[in-house]
This record gives C-alpha cells, sequence and structure tokens, in this order.
C-alpha cells in the first residue's frame, strides 16, 4: 500500500464501531467528498484515545486502527470539519504528542 500524500482529519468524533461503511458514508454526508478521492481520512473517538485511518488505495479499502496505551491523541478543536495534516505532524499526531505546536513560534521569553 502506498500512503496517500494527503491526511484530512475529520474534526468531528464518531462511534469507533463503524466501519468501512459507515465512516465512508459520514465522509460522503459530513464533508461531501468521496471517501476514494486520494485522501487518507483520520477519526476518534470522543475521548481521543482511538484513531481510525480509512485509506482508498485504487483496488480497495484499507481500515486501520491505532489505541494509545497512555494519553490521548492531540485532534483540532477547529469550527472546521476536516483538518488536512503533513507527513510530519500525522507522525507526531499518532505518537501523542502535540502536533500543532511544530510550526509554533518560540515563546516571547526566548527571544532575550
Amino acid at each position: 500500500m502506498r500512503f496517500p500524500s494527503q491526511i484530512g482529519l475529520v474534526v468531528e468524533a464518531v462511534d469507533m464501531r463503524l466501519g468501512i461503511d459507515g465512516l465512508s458514508q459520514r465522509i460522503q454526508r459530513t464533508l461531501g467528498k468521496t471517501p476514494c478521492d486520494g485522501t487518507a481520512y483520520a477519526f476518534t473517538n470522543r475521548l481521543q484515545t482511538r484513531l481510525k485511518l480509512l485509506v482508498w488505495d485504487g483496488n480497495g479499502v484499507w481500515l486501520c486502527q491505532r489505541r494509545l496505551h497512555r494519553g490521548t491523541f492531540v485532534w483540532p478543536r477547529a469550527t472546521d470539519r476536516t483538518c488536512t495534516l503533513t507527513a510530519a505532524q500525522w507522525e507526531w499526531l499518532i505518537s501523542g504528542v502535540d502536533w500543532q505546536r511544530l510550526n509554533a513560534p518560540p515563546p516571547a521569553h526566548l527571544h532575550a
């Protein structure tokens, strides 16, 4: 499987019992997109301890799941329905690290 160049986080939490069909319908209804558009779509549960990734590889759909043993995934709290990540941000997110701070400027007191 070749990993897609775009990773979209679906901001609203979902029921982790949803499978390929349920998550595909969520993408279509909520985002107005097709799950086969070349983007990998990531979902989380309300507690942000589980993550599901839906990926179309051109031949079929992959559904992957990850659970953190400690801590939570850092998920956006934006008003948008999705958020697109870079590959580096994705690696930090799945490790449970605050990927949103990667591009943040250093605190002002560090410039002195």
